[in-house]
């Protein structure tokens, strides 16, 4: 999330007067681990109001190790398998996944590929149908980092094809999708598909990780049963 995104700045400034905010009509969290995921050219630092909303809440919130998420996601999914690992072996049960953009998508990839480690997936303004529908100047950006991953890793982007494979499947574990029809990042057509419920709130796309809104849907969807 850009910090100085006038649209951003609002919804935070709507959470923080929010009763959610203070935990207020939500579910105590059980101690259940949660991983949230970062969206393309994001990092752990834009998720650290939620990951301690999280915290307070009762929910062991844990970061993804990913100072800006920019590298081939088949390079970036490795480490993320051991994170979850960890985190699973240490709390004894699944890890939720919530990920914003990018990371929503590398989230549903996760789960197609370790079911038996996530309790669900919760993508926040992720294009779940169609990766490629986004903004122009989104798309710019994504060229540069095409030509990056070529230069350092000899791969491009459009060439993930395993993981715009798994991306599409059918999703095996609770699957939602958060979304805005306000979207300014990514087309939020793409977020919707038939076989993954959506749910839409109003927004800007790097506000979703402060709308109040989302909190209070997170806090609903999270304290779902265990499966």
């Amino acid at each position: 999330m850009r910090l100085w995104d006038p649209l951003a700045v609002r919804e935070l400034s709507a959470l923080l007067r929010d009763p959610v905010f203070r935990g207020r009509s939500v579910r105590k969290g059980d101690g259940r681990p949660v991983l949230l995921i970062p969206g393309f050219f994001s990092g752990d630092w834009a998720l650290q109001m939620l990951h301690r909303w999280l915290g307070r809440m009762g929910y062991a919130s844990h970061l993804s190790g990913i100072l800006l998420n920019v590298q081939h996601s088949e390079r970036a999914l490795p480490e993320l398998h051991r994170r979850i690992g960890a985190i699973e072996k240490e709390a004894g049960m699944r890890v939720s996944l919530v990920g914003h953009s990018l990371g929503g998508l590398m989230a549903k990839v996760i789960s197609q590929r370790k079911p038996d480690r996530i309790e669900q997936v919760i993508a926040l303004g992720s294009p779940l149908a169609n990766w490629t529908d986004v903004r122009t100047f989104t798309q710019r950006a994504v060229d540069v980092v095409k030509t990056g991953n070529e230069l350092l890793y000899g791969r491009r982007l459009a060439q993930e094809g395993r993981f715009m494979y798994d991306l599409k499947l059918a999703p095996v574990v609770p699957t939602t999708s958060i979304y805005t029809p306000t979207d300014d990042v990514v087309n939020f057509r793409s977020c919707l598909r038939p076989d993954i419920p959506a749910l839409p709130v109003w927004g800007s796309h790097n506000g979703l990780l402060v709308n109040p809104e989302v909190y209070r849907l997170l806090g609903r969807l999270l304290a779902r049963p265990r499966r």
